[in-house]
């Protein structure tokens, strides 16, 4: 009894990332509202009873979607970060920048999947606006520990933010991972350095 109990949940937990890998795939390559829920039961290939009865609902299945992808995203980048010299607190808010034009430079890069989700959802998801809403705020923080680290004016945490934000938008919109070589040139001025 134990055992099936166990394996029961390794197949729900088995189930929801494939699913997750869908919606990830799907929703970020094609938009949130371009996808419906058979998309996702076909490229999961997860059953569309069991899809529902893992997400009841798409907004529940796009706010679990944004959460992992929040997850992962500022793990990507911290491990990044990580990678710089703790003693060189400045270049590590400069590696922040480095990071994003490498990401900017993956295949099918479309831009934030926050940003767009907010606008595809916003105006009629309360959960797409928090999630957003919360990405966003941890991004400033962690922009704000760095800027501490650095011993610099806890201001520049949201202009920095503010310009990785904006080079994400452009780099989107044209094409090009430039936009991070500008913001970090700008944020090299901003830290003085």
């Amino acid at each position: 009894m134990v055992l099936a109990q166990g394996r029961q949940r390794v197949d729900v937990e088995t189930a929801k990332e494939r699913v997750l890998d869908a919606a990830e795939e799907l929703y970020y390559g094609r938009g949130v509202q371009a996808v419906g829920m058979d998309a996702v039961r076909n490229a999961s290939g997860v059953s569309l009873k069991r899809l529902y009865q893992l997400y009841p609902s798409k907004g529940d299945l796009v706010e679990a979607w944004l959460r992992r992808r929040d997850t992962r995203w500022r793990d990507r980048l911290a491990r990044y970060v990580e990678t710089v010299d703790a003693g060189r607190p400045r270049e590590r808010i400069l590696a922040v920048f480095d990071w994003l034009y490498g990401w900017f430079g993956e295949p099918g890069y479309r831009g934030c999947a926050f940003i767009n989700s907010f606008g595809e959802l916003g105006a009629a998801s309360p959960a797409v606006v928090a999630a957003a809403r919360e990405h966003k705020e941890a991004f400033r923080r962690y922009i704000g520990g760095l800027v501490a680290d650095a011993e610099l004016p806890a201001h520049l945490a949201g202009q920095l933010a503010l310009l990785a934000e904006g080079a994400m938008t452009t780099a989107a919109i044209s094409g090009t991972p430039e936009a991070a070589r500008q913001a970090r040139a700008a944020a090299r001025t901003l830290i003085g350095d």
